[in-house]
This record gives C-alpha cells, sequence and structure tokens, in this order.
C-alpha cells in the first residue's frame, strides 16, 4: 500500500512541476503544489481516479502527505468526484521532470501529450496558442557584410557561452556564408536572409534545404504512432506474459472464461486444466484448444458435426518494456503496448537526433539482428512491410545517418536528405518529390566536397559541376575554393571533371557523395510569344504574338478604340536584341480602328493608345461657408449652383439665404487682377431638409425669399461661398452649481449676459456660501479656471471680474472652509486653521517652516478663486507677501540645484 501511495502521491506532485526546469530533482513548495493542483484540473483527474481506486482511505491519504511535508488538504479536492474547470497546458518541462522523476511511463505521457497537441479551434488551451505564436518563423534580411551577419545570427541564436561551439540548428553549414547559401536564402547576390522564432531559436530560411527530411514526423503531436489497444487482433499476434484472454463457449454448454497469461506463461481453464502459450500465435492457440477442450468437452470437434462451439480473442494486451538506444532525442527503456512497432517506440523516445539515421534502424531481439527499417519507405512509399512488432527486450538501435545531401531549387520538397550506398543524382531529386514546374531539365548543378585523396593545397577542396543531359557537366568554380579548372578529374562521380548523364534520366548515372548540394534552377522568367496593348481600347493586356501580325489585327484583338480614343497617334514600343528600345508610331484614320500605316509587329511590341481624356485639365468648382461638406467638387457641363449645393450635403442652419458670392476667373488679367466676384440670388428652395407638409425642419432664422430663384449656371473653377446669417447662434448654456439657491443649467439670453447676471438669475448665493472660493471654469479654448473676484462682482456689477459668459462655462460656488493648504518644499506639509489678516509666512511656519531646498522667493499662494499671488521680495524695502485668503492653498517650490547667482559664480 505503502509503494501504491508514493507511486499515486508522485504521479499527482509531478504533475504539478510546470515551472520546474526539465532537470530539476526537487519537489515543489506546498504553497506551488496547491496552487498547481488548483489550476490544472484536467491532469489531476488521472490522479482521482488512481487514488480512488487504490483502496486507499481519506485519512490514511492525509497521513502520508503530512509525512512527505505538504498540507495534508492538498489533495482533498480529489479524493472525491467533481467537475473540473477550465486549465492551462502544460508545457514539455512538465513531461520532462515526470519522465526524469521516473513516475510515469513513456506511453502514459505521450498519450497525453497527443490528447493535448489534438486540441485546436475553440477548445485549444491558452498554451496551445502561445506556444503556436513562439513557433512562428519570423525572417530579416541583413547585408553580407560579416559583421552584420555575425550580429544577425546572435540576434537570431541569443548569447552563446565562451568557447561553447554553434549546434546544428544554430550553424547547419559552413555553406551559411557562401554565395549559393544566398541563392537559397532567396537572394542572389549581397543580402542574407537569417531567420528565427519568436521564442529566439534560430531556424533555416525556408526553402534552403537546411531542413533534415522526416525528422519533423515526430515533432507533430498529432502523428503519434500508437498502436490499436482496443480492435482485434490478427492470428498472427504472439502471445506472452501480461497477455488477458476471453474464452467463450457456446452450444452444448454456454459459458466464458477469462484467462490471464501469468508470468510463466500459462493460463488456467476450468476442467481443462493449465495451457503453456507462451510464443504461441493466436492461430496455434485455436488448433492448441480444439485437442484440449476436445478431451473434456465431447461436442468440441472440427467440421460440421460439432455441438459445443468456442472462440477465443484477447482482451487485454500486454505491455511490453524495450529500449531505445542511439542516437535518439531521449534514449532509454520504454513500455510499449505489444502491438505497437518500431514505430511507435521510437514516437516515444522523441526520434531520432540530428545525427540518427532514418534509413537504417535496427531491431535487435536476443542479440540478433531481426529486421532494419527505413523511414523514407514509410514516408515517400507507405511501406511499413519492416516495422516490426516489438516483443519485451527488444532493442531499437538508431545509429549515426548516412551521406546525406542537400536538394534546393525547383523541387517540391527541397531538404537534406540521407542517401543510401550507391544512390544517383536522380534517386536525390526523386526523394526531394520530383521537379516542380518551373523546373528547368536542362541542367542541374552539384556543389561537391572533394575527398581528402583529391583536395590539393590553394584551397580547392570543392568543385561544381553542371550536370547536362546531353554533353555532360563541366566543372566550375568551388564555393570556398576559387576557380575549378576545366576536366579535372575524369568521371563526375569524384567531384572535379565532366559529369555525362543520360537524356531520359537526369543524373541517373552520377553517384551522390557526403556533403553535395543539388540545385535545380528554374526556366527562364521571361514569356516569350507575346505583345502588349494598353490604354483606350477595350480589353487592354498581353496578347499572342504570331509572325507577321499588324498593328490592326492588335487593335481588333483588344476589342477595338474606346470612343475616348485619341485618334492622332498611337506609340509603339519595340525591344531590340540589345535590350535597347525603338519608338514607332502611326495613327487612325477614324474610330474604327483602323490604322493610317499597319506596322508589322515584332514580338515584345508595347503598343500605347492614348485617351482625349488624358489631355484634358482637371475641371474643378469649389464651395464653402455654411454648408456641410465644404472642399471641391469635379465640374460637368451645364451644372448649377443648386447641383453643387446638393453635392455639398445641403446648407447648414446658419446659411444666408439672401444671396451667395461667387468668385470667377478673369477673362482680362491685365492690371493684376486674379478673380472678379458677384453675389447670386438664393431663396428658401435651397433648404432641402422639408416635412412631407413642405415645412422647413431646421431652426428658424432669418426671412428668406419665396422661390424659386433663376438657375446660375457654373463656369469650371468657380469658387461659391454661402454665408452666414448675422449674429446667428445655437443656444448657449452655461452650469451654475454649488451654494445657490437654484442650481442647474441655465440658457444665456443674450450676448451680453455677465457673471452676476446668471448668478441673479440662479436666486443669488446661499448663507452657507462662500463667494470668494468660486470656482469659474471656461471650456471654450480650452481656458480652463479663470479666477474671479466674485463678492467684488456681486457688489458692484461694474467689477472688472464680472465676465461675459460664453458657452459652456461652469460656476461653481463652495461652502465656507476656514482650512489653507500648505504644501511644497516645508518641514510638515499639513492643512493650518485660517487665521484673518495672515500672510503667506506665517502659514509656511505654521508647516514647519521651509525645508533645506525650499525656494521662498519663488513662494506662491493660489487663492480659493483661483487667482495666483506670489512673493515679491525686495533688498532696501519690505517685502510684498501676499495675505491669503481662506480656502486657500501655499506652495513653497524647490530650489533649483543649478540655478545660481551672479556673486555665487564670482566667487
Amino acid at each position: 500500500m505503502r509503494q501504491s501511495f508514493a507511486r499515486l502521491a508522485g504521479l499527482g506532485f509531478a504533475l504539478l512541476t510546470i515551472a520546474a526546469p526539465a532537470r530539476a530533482q526537487g519537489r515543489p513548495t506546498p504553497e506551488q503544489a496547491r496552487q498547481l493542483l488548483q489550476t490544472r484540473p484536467d491532469l489531476v483527474q488521472q490522479l482521482r481516479d488512481r487514488l480512488q481506486s487504490s483502496g486507499l482511505t481519506p485519512d490514511q491519504v492525509r497521513a502520508r502527505l503530512r509525512a512527505e511535508g505538504y498540507p495534508e488538504d492538498l489533495l482533498d479536492a480529489y479524493l472525491s468526484d467533481g467537475d473540473s474547470t477550465a486549465a492551462a497546458t502544460p508545457d514539455a518541462r512538465t513531461f520532462a521532470a515526470i519522465r526524469a522523476l521516473g513516475i510515469a511511463d513513456s506511453l502514459d505521457l505521450d498519450t497525453l501529450r497527443m490528447g493535448m497537441g489534438a486540441r485546436s479551434g475553440a477548445g485549444a488551451g491558452l498554451g496551445d496558442t502561445l506556444a503556436s505564436r513562439l513557433n512562428e518563423v519570423v525572417c530579416d534580411t541583413v547585408p553580407a557584410d560579416s559583421s552584420l551577419a555575425q550580429s544577425a545570427d546572435a540576434r537570431a541564436t541569443g548569447p552563446r557561452p565562451t568557447g561553447a561551439q554553434p549546434t546544428g540548428a544554430e550553424r547547419p553549414d559552413t555553406a551559411l556564408l557562401d554565395s549559393a547559401m544566398l541563392a537559397d536564402a532567396g537572394a542572389s547576390r549581397g543580402p542574407r536572409l537569417v531567420c528565427r522564432t519568436r521564442a529566439g531559436v534560430a531556424v533555416a530560411p525556408p526553402d534552403s534545404g537546411f531542413t533534415i527530411f522526416g525528422l519533423d514526423l515526430f515533432a507533430k503531436p498529432t502523428s503519434l504512432f500508437e498502436a490499436n489497444v482496443t480492435g482485434p487482433v490478427s492470428d498472427s499476434y504472439r502471445l506472452g506474459p501480461g497477455d488477458q484472454l476471453v474464452l467463450i463457449l457456446t452450444g452444448d454448454v454456454e459459458n466464458a472464461y477469462t484467462l490471464d497469461v501469468t508470468r510463466e506463461g500459462f493460463v488456467v481453464i476450468p476442467q481443462v486444466g493449465q495451457l503453456y502459450v507462451a510464443n504461441l500465435t493466436l492461430g496455434e492457440l485455436n488448433d492448441l484448444l480444439y485437442t484440449r477442450l476436445g478431451r473434456v468437452y465431447s461436442g468440441i470437434r472440427r467440421g460440421a458435426g460439432a455441438t459445443t462451439h468456442f472462440s477465443v480473442s484477447v482482451a487485454r494486451l500486454r505491455v511490453n518494456q524495450v529500449f531505445v538506444v542511439g542516437d535518439v532525442a531521449r534514449p532509454g527503456s520504454y513500455r510499449v503496448s505489444s502491438a505497437g512497432t518500431a514505430l511507435s517506440a521510437l514516437y516515444a523516445a522523441g526520434g531520432p537526433t540530428e545525427n540518427g539515421s532514418l534509413r537504417r534502424i535496427e531491431i535487435r531481439r536476443g542479440g540478433k539482428l531481426v529486421d532494419v527499417l527505413d523511414v523514407y519507405d514509410y514516408l515517400l512509399r507507405g511501406d511499413a512491410s519492416h516495422d516490426a512488432r516489438l516483443e519485451s527486450g527488444d532493442v531499437v538501435f538508431v545509429p549515426v545517418h548516412g551521406a546525406r545531401v542537400r536538394v534546393v531549387g525547383e523541387v517540391i520538397r527541397p531538404a537534406t536528405y540521407e542517401l543510401e550506398p550507391g544512390e544517383t543524382l536522380a534517386d536525390a531529386i526523386r526523394a526531394a518529390g520530383g521537379y516542380t514546374a518551373t523546373a528547368s531539365r536542362e541542367r542541374v548543378q552539384v556543389e561537391r566536397i572533394l575527398p581528402p585523396s583529391q583536395r590539393v593545397r590553394g584551397g580547392r577542396d570543392r568543385v561544381v559541376l553542371d550536370i547536362t543531359p546531353a554533353e555532360g557537366g563541366r566543372a566550375g568554380s568551388g564555393s570556398d575554393a576559387g576557380s575549378g579548372g576545366e576536366g579535372g578529374g575524369g568521371n563526375g562521380a569524384s567531384g572535379a571533371g565532366t559529369a555525362v548523364a543520360s537524356s531520359g534520366d537526369l543524373g541517373a548515372t552520377l553517384p551522390m557523395m557526403p556533403g553535395d548540394v543539388v540545385r535545380v534552377f528554374p526556366i527562364a522568367a521571361r514569356v516569350r510569344n507575346r505583345i502588349g496593348v494598353v490604354g483606350s481600347v477595350w480589353s487592354p493586356g498581353a496578347q499572342g504574338f504570331t509572325p507577321g501580325m499588324r498593328l490592326s489585327e492588335a487593335i481588333q484583338r483588344a476589342g477595338g478604340l474606346k470612343p475616348d480614343a485619341y485618334l492622332g497617334e498611337v506609340l509603339i514600343t519595340r525591344y531590340l536584341p540589345d535590350s535597347s528600345r525603338v519608338q514607332l508610331r502611326s495613327g487612325f484614320r477614324d474610330g474604327s480602328g483602323v490604322p493610317t500605316t499597319d506596322i508589322p509587329l515584332q514580338e515584345d511590341d508595347q503598343i500605347r493608345v492614348f485617351s482625349v481624356a488624358d489631355f484634358r485639365p482637371r475641371r474643378y468648382v469649389s464651395i464653402s461657408g455654411a454648408v456641410r461638406k465644404s472642399g471641391r467638387v469635379m465640374y460637368r457641363e451645364g451644372m448649377t449652383l443648386r447641383d453643387l449645393v446638393l453635392m455639398a450635403g445641403g446648407l447648414e442652419e446658419s446659411a444666408y439665404l439672401e444671396r451667395a458670392e461667387v468668385a470667377r476667373l478673369p477673362e482680362n488679367r491685365a492690371g493684376g487682377v486674379t478673380a472678379r466676384t458677384f453675389s447670386v440670388p438664393l431663396d428658401s428652395s435651397y433648404l432641402f431638409e422639408r416635412g412631407p407638409d413642405g415645412k422647413y425642419l431646421g431652426p428658424p432664422g432669418l426671412p428668406a425669399p419665396e422661390g424659386p430663384a433663376p438657375e446660375v449656371v457654373l463656369h469650371p473653377y468657380d469658387n461659391v461661398l454661402i454665408l452666414r446669417q448675422p449674429d446667428w447662434h445655437l443656444q448657449r448654456t452655461v452650469v451654475v452649481a454649488g451654494e445657490v439657491k437654484f442650481p442647474g443649467r441655465y440658457t444665456l439670453v443674450n450676448k451680453e449676459e455677465r457673471l452676476g447676471d446668471v448668478i441673479q438669475r440662479a436666486g443669488g448665493i446661499t448663507d452657507a456660501a462662500y463667494a470668494g472660493g468660486v470656482t469659474f471654469y471656461r471650456r471654450e479654448g480650452r481656458v480652463g479656471r479663470i479666477g474671479v473676484d466674485l463678492p467684488s462682482v456681486l457688489k458692484d456689477g461694474r467689477s472688472e471680474d464680472n465676465l461675459l459668459l460664453q458657452d459652456g462655462d461652469s460656476i461653481f460656488v463652495p461652502r465656507y472652509s476656514g482650512v489653507v493648504q500648505v504644501a511644497g518644499a516645508v518641514n510638515a506639509p499639513v492643512g493650518v486653521a485660517y487665521v484673518p489678516g495672515q500672510n503667506l509666512d506665517y502659514y509656511v511656519r505654521a508647516a514647519g517652516g521651509p525645508s533645506r531646498k525650499a525656494d521662498m522667493k519663488r513662494a506662491y499662494v493660489t487663492q480659493a478663486n483661483g487667482k495666483v499671488e506670489s512673493v515679491k521680495r525686495h533688498a532696501l524695502w519690505p517685502d510684498a507677501v501676499p495675505r491669503v485668503d481662506p480656502g486657500a492653498r501655499v506652495f513653497v517650490p524647490e530650489r533649483d540645484p543649478n540655478d545660481h547667482s551672479a556673486w555665487q559664480q564670482t566667487l
């Protein structure tokens, strides 16, 4: 029981180590364990199930938790059934911690990981979204300068410890700095493409070929090669300890038996006895049962005369312990279902590393080689015949990879491929999916690293082979080796000299060598046998060119001329073989498109037909003033003033309907005249917003003449000004609040209403009001607070503080406050009771006096009504220190350390 609880509790604690590193061996703190358990109900559901089926009582669980140093109520929520809420997604460190502690087997973890990775759409957790976001690849183009390229590498891969070598993901190949690599990365010369994930992990640029083909199969959580543990098994399934069988008898005898295969390989059948079934196939067991059951049940026999029948099936598959070693991501021992294969175990171990082989994965049993798995057979041809079913004790060994070649360019899958000995260039291209539609079949380039025996001094370590279908290839310059001579090697397989390929299959006889880079070039980007027609035709665009084609035929294929086509001239731009251009021209006899000179056309000719509208000036008219949308409007022949007002959205409420002013370009500009203005009549018919009865819906205004007035026809470039009614305004309001008899929002009755007037309209101030502390805000012009002396306004309406009111003004009369606030550079910023007649210095002393950093020369007081008064210091006569009113605020600023007097600088 103790071991059972240790395993169950350990699983729960390991599931909570989300924040722990992969190699952390310590347990989480009690607070971390409690918090993480509350956020992981989907994972701890498994813990709940196991705890309830373990036979431990809640008291025993709490006692064990207390002994382990955890709160005894940590798992109370999981000792009974309950619903789980939404939870976060565990990351890779969670599974690494579980595996490091040896609490859960690989099959459990992989199944859990697959179930979490399969969630998508609305069910995807925050962790899934974050992981996909961090795996997004971003690429930056950097100059080919080595210093800039190195800095880009540093940004992509992050800081690296001193002396550490870059990994395969960071430095796929030394050819990264070659000009050929620049072509792979999307830049033929000069710039370099550096790619990384948003998490900062350096990756190969897209289509660069540095991605090792097949490794991504084991990185996708939705491609788990989990065996079917619930479906039927075939007659070839080999039984072993841990399997559970079901034997069913029908006919003269009706019975069913559940038979567990013991560790010694036996099953016990009631009334029949013990049967040794280990290493028997299901078909062999069926034959054995005919013999053993026939001794007990006389009705069991083969053939049609049998009166008792039986069937045996596997109800539960055993779990095999297998070993995955070699160049795999996580070598070790794994528990795999007995229906699992080598791919199941390989996936559980994370698949081969970048140094591991995908072509020769060995399955060993009892020290002997049982089978060899080639993952390429599965990926490229769907052949799983060598994916052997594993048994307990089997070893899956992944050796170091064989020769690899990189295939880039115009192939279906640019990547790095592992080739078997003897495979050729044609095999490499077939592994890459074959040529794309834009691939050039006339030339393939192979960049080859020479074998050590063929290298010579002077940097001749790499050469380039051009493989052609008929005439053979030529050795060009090596990417790192300078120039490579012609005819230096003989057969091409050694990497120097010419390479001859059969015309039927390019490169069928050229064997590949380790480190080869195969480049398949695209066909020419230029499109031949075409001409172009643009401009004032009905169907502009490219046309197919045929020998003998003339201008008239091209115009006819383009649908003919539009009515606005310019007939005077059509231009033909002709490209010569030396890339220079020649200008040819013709014209049209009429709108039918018949040219005056039917010029014979040539390939790549560009024909341009002009439109008369292209030469026509852009004429417009403008409108401004009391309209909803001022601005320019394209001029149309016959446009009137009423049309223009409609296009401007109609008149505003303030529009003056007696007349409008039009400014027109003069016919004679003598004397510097730039425009002449004149008035045009308007009337009530220009008010378009009317009700069903024809009554104007807007606000009342000045009387408008009855219409309609004569239409005013506009000329191009006319500027129309719609005048506004004199002194026209909508209602203007002010807010009066605080200690007045009738606070509220008051509408100004005329433009001469002042502060004292609206206070009187509000019933005057109350007995509790403090007029000296009035707050007056002005919204218009963003003026803000204005200091006014309300007592003088109430005493004398001619006071200069009796301001004219504007729309949006706000007046607040507060209650009396007998407190003066003292703030800033004083020893004790505090509120001080008001003392009549005292000045600023008194209140500073009442607040503990100025501090060491105080600048008393710049001290000031903000009176309750908003006015600000400062101290004026004099050397030969008394200082002008302002007196403080109740509710005021005294502020002493700090001294500027850079402000020195003249005598200090002189000293």
